[in-house]
């Protein structure tokens, strides 16, 4: 990850401040991983930036850097100059997200060779920001030391916000197959997702068929992607002729994704693959979500753009379940359940089976390759993402909960949900018409989600618990 840095400068403040507060923010982010991209001491006073011409000059290194730079960080080492830290952003012309930090002042040293008045610049900053149409983000407190454990959260939770901004812009989702009939409620507007700069391409199911049918069981590709599912889950008692048909699947989707620059997608299930091919892609879709590659069933495409915002904020993988059933007279409980292409990441114990609800109507022997387990203990992120046609937007919600360790008799891959205030969430869930599929990881990253797309993409986003 790398960093624009503005170090803020005030001439008729002590400018040795400035001084010292770039060398601090340059080490912190250093010991954190992440690059700087700031003016040194030979290009303006002290790295500074206090004046139009310094701004300037600021913008042009920014401009330099700009496919590298993930966000910016202003940093007041003093009261700052609010203008200059404006045009530096307006003249760079990035579209970034943007940390505003200011350095608190010691009571002991208030005399005028150490008062730093950062407190009342951090203000002036943020009113001329606003003026000029930037969006920025603050840190939870509004002066806080930038070698202080409190910075080293915002700096963390700031990185997860630009991960998730610049993952979801210029995103390339693939959409495979139709959705399904009976699934009016995964609909979606490609235009509303293109005018945030995700773009969506489809493949028609008929197409995957025709490749699998053409594919030899000697292929390499096939070979490969059938060691990988064999190493991946338990897969006894499961024919190898399913096993074959998800590997020439899995080899056909990674050759699309590939060819295509696709990043994630969602997947037609039901039932027309297990009725054309004989088997569920569950497995396939839980390798790619394992190894980052969110993949969502039922061409839930706003799905799986949410399982990608949590997997970018996390860097873990992220899942797609139903809000399926109550958990006994517990307001707050609710089972979360799919059938499942859960990444084993989610999982105690999983093992390869086959799917007990399409088997009624399909045959078991059409089902095999679901990954069946309980979901394991742990900190619950959620966010659901929807395209509003009428509203012209895209609208969602975030929070936060735990997948706890209750007992569950079920089928596929379920777990019980902790959530406070959930009846709350259920309530906001139906009067707004969203989806009954969520997407979860295994984390605390529903603020950072919620800053990213609120702030920096403009959706109408509600955080429940906030």
């Amino acid at each position: 990850m790398t960093m624009g840095v503005i170090v803020g400068n005030r001439g008729f403040f002590p400018d040795h401040l400035a001084k010292s507060g770039r060398e601090e923010m340059l080490q912190i982010l250093q010991k954190a991983g992440i690059e700087a991209v700031a003016l040194g001491p030979e290009e303006s006073k002290y790295g500074a930036v206090e004046s139009y011409e310094e701004a300037l000059r600021c913008a042009e290194l920014f401009k330099s850097k700009a496919d590298a730079i993930d966000g910016v960080i202003i940093t007041l080492p003093n009261f700052g100059d609010e203008r200059a830290i404006a045009d530096a952003l307006r003249l760079s012309r990035l579209r970034v997200p943007v940390l505003v930090q200011a350095t608190p002042d010691t009571p002991a040293k208030m005399g005028i060779t150490h008062r730093r008045d950062s407190f009342c610049g951090k203000m002036s900053t943020c009113n001329n920001l606003r003026q000029y149409g930037i969006p920025y983000s603050l840190t939870a407190l509004h002066t806080v030391a930038a070698d202080s454990p409190e910075f080293a959260k915002d700096l963390e939770w700031f990185a997860g916000v630009c991960r998730v901004v610049k993952g979801l812009r210029n995103l390339r989702i693939g959409a495979l197959g139709a959705r399904p009939a009976a699934f009016n409620t995964v609909r979606y507007s490609e235009k509303l997702l293109e005018a945030s700069g995700i773009t969506v391409e489809t493949l028609d199911l008929s197409e995957v068929l025709g490749r699998i049918s053409r594919m030899k069981d000697a292929d390499s590709a096939v070979a490969a992607k059938l060691e990988m599912i064999r190493k991946y889950v338990t897969t006894a008692n499961i024919p190898e002729a399913a096993l074959l048909k998800m590997a020439k699947l899995g080899a056909v989707i990674d050759d699309w994704m590939k060819g295509t620059h696709l990043q994630i997608s969602a997947v037609q299930c039901w039932t027309s693959l297990e009725e054309n091919l004989g088997v569920v892609p569950c497995t396939v879709m839980s390798m790619m979500s394992e190894s980052l590659v969110s993949s969502a069933c039922e061409v839930d495409v706003c799905g799986v753009l949410a399982m990608h915002a949590l997997q970018l904020a996390s860097e873990t993988p992220s899942a797609l379940l139903d809000w399926n059933n109550n958990y006994g007279n517990d307001p707050n409980k609710a089972v979360c359940f799919h059938c499942s292409n859960l990444p084993k990441h989610f999982f105690k114990d999983v093992k390869m089976d086959y799917q007990a609800i399409i088997a009624g109507t399909v045959g078991k022997e059409n089902t095999f390759g679901t990954c069946v387990g309980q979901v394991k203990a742990g900190p619950m992120s959620f966010a659901r993402f929807s395209t509003d046609d009428t509203s012209g937007g895209i609208r969602g919600y975030t929070g936060s909960g735990r997948f706890t360790d209750d007992s569950l008799e079920t089928f596929g891959g379920a777990g019980v949900v902790e959530i406070p205030g959930l009846q709350k969430l259920l309530h906001y869930i139906c009067e707004n018409g969203f989806e009954h599929h969520v997407a979860a990881s295994f984390s605390n990253v529903a603020p950072v989600v919620h800053e990213a797309t609120t702030r920096y993409l403009g959706w109408a986003m509600y955080a429940h618990g906030a």
